[in-house]
């Protein structure tokens, strides 16, 4: 059996169902990946490496990893954090805002907990992903400790899966930014970037800018994301184009990358195609975004994907 480990942070997540109501459910970047993973591939062994609180919340929490399938193993509980929380709203065309209380998250905590034994277990997996919202979130004073792991696991054989994922409110400087994802893209082995999340940082503005800055690190699988316009592929210096039919129902746009991370690994780990993994992808983004909130509903999403091949 495959198996993969997403480290990052889940999050409380409150939606506006009125003006006096909020809907509480549970979301965050690598979460959101890995349930629409096990959803579309529950063959393929899927963890979260997390930490949480041990207050109610983040029973609730665990609770819901638990009823999504996902081993739970290395979902830590720390003894005086608490999980982050955000508020979310979306306009007219779906496109959402949000407002954070994360700066005390037990997430932030994470790495103190990867000590000889979890890394040797980690070990013995195929992938290993993390985003650059799962950089950011980790405490500073633990980034070089992360690291270590990371060059372990890779020195094991496990492939590391770097999303860039940019949110700049969570970084101190751009600087800050770009020395850390140095670090990532040197060692990934499959990066699944979007334009936007570069353009910033980089100054690049299409995806032939995103394949032609990559090169200099040598990663065996990239895969540009360009929102609902096409997606451009690169495995072992073979250069695909994929053409993605758009969605014209968006209600909500949150998890759309997260969703095609999530279900393209899945369809990767499972043997399929590069373009095959793509358009399943491609297929489980568009699902969600015609969903309110960041995990759309279980039978919606899996009706979706048997309709495309699933």
């Amino acid at each position: 059996m495959k198996n993969i480990y997403f480290m990052g942070e889940c999050m409380v997540e409150l939606r506006a169902m009125s003006a006096a109501t909020l809907h509480q459910s549970f979301a965050g970047d690598v979460y959101n990946s890995a349930v629409y993973l096990k959803r579309s591939f529950p063959q393929v062994a899927t963890s979260v490496v997390t930490a949480l609180g041990q207050d109610n919340l983040s029973k609730k929490m665990l609770e819901r990893f638990e009823s999504e399938q996902l081993d739970t193993q290395f979902v830590f509980a720390h003894d005086s954090k608490v999980p982050g929380m955000y508020y979310i709203e979306t306009d007219a065309f779906g496109e959402r805002s949000f407002t954070y209380w994360r700066s005390d998250s037990a997430a932030k905590k994470v790495v103190s907990f990867l000590n000889t034994d979890v890394v040797k277990q980690l070990s013995q997996g195929d992938m290993f992903f993390f985003s650059g919202i799962s950089l950011a979130v980790i405490d500073e004073n633990a980034r070089e400790d992360f690291w270590r792991v990371v060059k372990q696991l890779k020195s094991a054989g496990v492939k590391i899966v770097f999303d860039p994922n940019y949110r700049a409110r969570l970084w101190n400087s751009v600087d800050e930014t770009k020395t850390q994802y140095d670090l990532a893209f040197g060692l990934a082995d499959v990066t699944l970037p979007g334009v936007e999340d570069l353009t910033t940082l980089y100054d690049v503005h299409s995806v032939e800018d995103v394949i032609e800055y990559l090169k200099i690190y040598n990663i065996d699988e990239i895969i540009v994301k360009n929102g609902p316009e096409s997606v451009i592929t690169q495995l072992d210096n073979t250069l695909q184009s994929h053409t993605i039919i758009p969605v014209t129902n968006v209600v909500d746009t949150t998890s759309a990358g997260d969703a095609f991370n999530g279900v393209y690994l899945g369809a990767r780990l499972s043997g399929k195609s590069i373009a095959d993994a793509v358009q399943l992808g491609a297929k489980a983004a568009g699902a969600v975004i015609q969903q309110p909130g960041a995990i759309a509903p279980k039978d919606v999403f899996q009706l979706a994907m048997a309709k495309a091949g699933i």
